[in-house]
């Protein structure tokens, strides 16, 4: 039995890590906005220290918050060790905005502290108190490295630090005791023993692909033309696009709410699944905004990278990524919404049939053989040959109030990070019957991301009236004039 205790990164955890640059983080966020309900003071603020010690509760549960990187030698992949010296005072931050604080202003706040890079030598997450929100609120504005985490990991973790009812009991946590982590000789000779085992494990995961096959001569082949198709459209560059560029250090955070139900209306007056809706409504903003920036739709190849779960039942629960990736050619070349549409839905029920999220996983895989040097040295380029223009992540959310220590989460605005040359980034979160987008900008690339919230809600109306339905109106954001788009123009945020 070894005295020692350390995790590995997977190749695609590993990833997320090499990614980073100093004008672009890796770690995924949200705001979160709460009624202050039992938390408020005597002072009128919030009990941040409540919110702390509920976090500090719940960490035997989420091991990883507990953890550190260190670097195998000479190989250079990094391990998770405990970190003996862990302080949660360093990662639970309490600030405030200026009394009646505005959601314009939480806005500009949460851009700021989004842009700020995590500590890579403490465990990679942090959660700021944000007191002082109008209308009688507070907000958490939480940061996770993305090597930790993916979306479908994060909804676990919040129902982890939070409850489903008002009563959340706090109970005594178990005593944290730091695992002894390895030497560097003892990591160096794991990793040799791992490689010569790795071709095995590989090996077994390939018969697991094959064996899924029930006509094994009819489905190998399609398994293979999956593999082919997903390698052509990854190693395809998009078209040049006012979004596509090399962007700052800086950001803009911007975000809205529509009726879930009414998307579900929309989703069964015209066809398709919900994130065909959600890619249309998508499709129509980009089309507008191309426009407005004197771009003709129609010359250009517009794609989005849109992330699968491949998470198995037995991974539910568990941090680390388990994602795949679907590329759709966004059809902003046509006007008609409905036509939009179809050829959305007509791809991704290509793609769900053809299994390349599945393909993806054994390539994933086989990723593990390939050194860090050259894994880094992929990381450095690849953003100069991005197969994409635009993420769009949409993850489900919990369809029932959370809550944290009886004060309920009205809203959660999701945060997905940009890579150089991806000057914008979607992410949207169903939660208690509303969906929530959060629009994350380079701050240069996008000034005009108000606009751009109206292409969207603009999109949006045009389904509606598709489907003879009246939609919602998003949540009512600041007066914001319409300017012309440029370097010149003004934005919320």
């Amino acid at each position: 039995m070894t005295r020692y205790a350390y995790d590995r990164l997977t190749a695609l955890d590993h990833s997320f890590l090499l990614l980073e640059k100093p004008n672009a983080y890796m770690h995924v966020a949200s705001t979160q906005i709460f009624e202050v309900g039992p938390l408020r003071t005597p002072e009128g603020g919030v009990d941040a220290q409540a919110i702390k010690d509920a976090t500090a509760a719940s960490l035997h549960q989420i091991p990883r918050y507990r953890q550190k990187l260190v670097k195998i030698p000479i190989e250079g992949r990094p391990v998770w060790v405990d970190d003996p010296t862990f302080n949660i005072d360093y990662h639970i931050r309490h600030t405030s905005l200026p009394r009646p604080g505005t959601e314009r202003q939480l806005k500009r706040l949460s851009a700021r502290i989004m842009q700020q890079h995590l500590d890579r030598r403490r465990p990679l997450w942090e959660i700021w108190i944000v007191e002082g929100l109008e209308g009688d609120r507070f907000a958490l504005i939480s940061k996770v490295h993305h090597c930790m985490i993916d979306g479908v990991s994060g909804v676990d973790l919040l129902r982890i630090l939070m409850s489903p009812t008002p009563d959340q009991v706090i109970e005594e946590p178990p005593l944290f005791v730091p695992r002894p982590a390895p030497s560097g000789a003892e990591l160096l000779v794991d990793e040799v023993k791992r490689r010569v085992t790795l071709p095995f494990q590989v090996l077994g995961d390939l018969g697991e692909f094959l064996s899924e096959a029930r006509d094994v001569r009819r489905d190998m082949a399609s398994r293979i033309r999956s593999i082919s198709s997903m390698l052509g459209r990854t190693f395809r560059s998009a078209s040049e696009t006012p979004l596509n560029r090399e962007i700052g250090p800086h950001r803009r955070f911007d975000w809205f709410s529509m009726d879930l139900a009414d998307m579900k209306r929309l989703r069964r007056s015209l066809g398709g699944s919900l994130n065909d809706v959600v890619l249309t409504v998508v499709t129509g903003a980009v089309r507008r905004f191309l426009e407005g920036r004197q771009c003709d739709p129609t010359e250009l190849s517009f794609r989005v990278m849109a992330p699968v779960s491949v998470r198995s039942k037995e991974e539910q629960g568990a941090l680390g990524n388990r994602v795949s990736a679907w590329i759709i050619e966004l059809p902003i070349g046509d006007e008609d919404p409905r036509t939009q549409l179809a050829k959305i839905s007509e791809q991704t029920t290509q793609l769900k049939e053809s299994k390349e999220a599945v393909a993806a996983k054994l390539l994933t895989q086989a990723a593990e053989f390939t050194p860090t040097a050259l894994l880094a040295l992929g990381a450095r380029n690849a953003t100069r040959v991005l197969p994409f223009n635009l993420v769009v992540t949409n993850v489900p959310g919990p369809q029932f109030p959370m809550y944290m220590l009886g004060a309920k989460m009205l809203e959660i605005y999701p945060h997905v990070p940009l890579l150089d040359y991806l000057g914008l980034g979607i992410a949207l979160m169903s939660y208690d019957g509303q969906l929530h987008w959060g629009i994350n900008a380079d701050y240069d690339t996008m000034p005009d991301i108000h606009p751009f919230m109206e292409d969207i809600e603009a999109a949006y109306a045009e389904l509606g009236k598709l489907a003879d339905l009246a939609p919602v109106e998003p949540a009512p954001s600041p007066p914001s004039p319409r300017k012309p788009r440029g370097n010149g123009a003004s934005a919320t945020t």
